[in-house]
């Protein structure tokens, strides 16, 4: 297999996982699979982490991850 097909299939998978990130946090259904409303919300996250108040909301949303898997 040529390099780029590994790269691309492994780009693939991590979208895909992304992706299911998003259906498992139930965000899909709680915003009626809205995209706008989804990508807005993620910008939001992004401006955000990009904020004063980034290693703040960082340290709260990896510690409720980490809550949310240990749980599942």
């Amino acid at each position: 297999m040529r390099t780029w097909q590994v790269e691309r299939r492994q780009r693939t998978r991590h979208l895909i996982e992304l992706g299911g990130l998003i259906v498992k946090a139930g965000i899909v259904e709680l915003t009626g699979d809205d995209r706008a409303m989804i990508y807005g919300a993620l910008l939001w996250m992004a401006d955000k982490l990009k904020s004063n108040q980034g290693e703040q909301a960082r340290a709260l949303w990896v510690a409720k991850g980490n809550q949310a898997f240990e749980n599942d």
